[in-house]
């Protein structure tokens, strides 16, 4: 029996008292736990530091290497003397290769982008450079029925529903509609409004990105036909 009670102690869970009311203007109590944490990385900092000051007190004054003299202190500031060196063919092929195929990955991107706007039917922002808006052209027998034409009698739709491109329900197909429809229609307008914002933000970035590929492209084409023409 005393065994059991004595498992039982061991068992038990060590609880840590909270912060009194007086001093809960100090903040919360640090426990055991936060202290281990804080001392282990006091130790670590210390450490490093011995470290360090063991690697200054060894170091040969003689000692030279040629990162002296390529880099300096000016106003407080570090600074690298970067000489202009030139880059052999092989350095240029292969750079050249990886932005081939990396302008390569982003056009298959930027057209499957361009797959799925077209497939959901939307228009680009008009805050958008270099957008358009769909047209639904109808066409009449006459030019006096195309001038008292009503466009929403004859798509059979109703006329706050003209302007949209897509989801243009039927007189038919809005009477069928119950009371909570109009709730859900709109719920699903504005999911696809929001996918639409996302989809060309990410065109609008990858097409910029594929522009800058594709003039570091051509810059190493010609670095690469300069050199070969040097070398020959």
């Amino acid at each position: 029996m005393a065994s059991l009670k004595n498992a039982h102690k061991t068992q038990r869970v060590h609880r840590e008292r909270h912060q009194p009311m007086m001093r809960d203007h100090l903040g919360p109590m640090e426990k055991k736990k936060d202290y281990v944490k804080r001392a282990r990385n006091q130790t670590q900092k210390k450490n490093i530091i011995k470290k360090l000051h063991k690697k200054a007190l060894n170091k040969n004054p003689d000692e030279f290497h040629f990162h002296m003299i390529r880099s300096g202190m000016k106003d407080g500031v570090h600074f690298e003397n970067v000489e202009g060196q030139e880059i052999s063919i092989g350095d240029v092929k292969q750079d050249l290769t990886y932005v081939t195929h990396r302008r390569s990955l982003e056009r298959k991107k930027i057209e499957k982008l361009q797959a799925q706007l077209h497939l959901l039917g939307v228009t680009p922002p008009e805050s958008e450079e270099n957008c358009f808006k769909n047209k639904h052209i109808i066409f009449v027998d006459t030019e006096k029925e195309a001038k008292t034409a009503d466009p929403a009698k004859l798509l059979d739709t109703h006329p706050s529903l003209l302007n949209r491109p897509f989801n243009r329900l039927k007189n038919s197909q809005l009477s069928t509609l119950s009371l909570a429809a109009p709730s859900q229609t709109n719920l699903n307008i504005k999911t696809l409004s929001r996918e639409r914002q996302r989809a060309y933000k990410e065109l609008a970035k990858r097409i910029g990105r594929e522009n800058k590929l594709r003039i570091i492209q051509e810059k190493l084409e010609v670095r690469k036909k300069l050199q070969v023409y040097i070398y020959i």
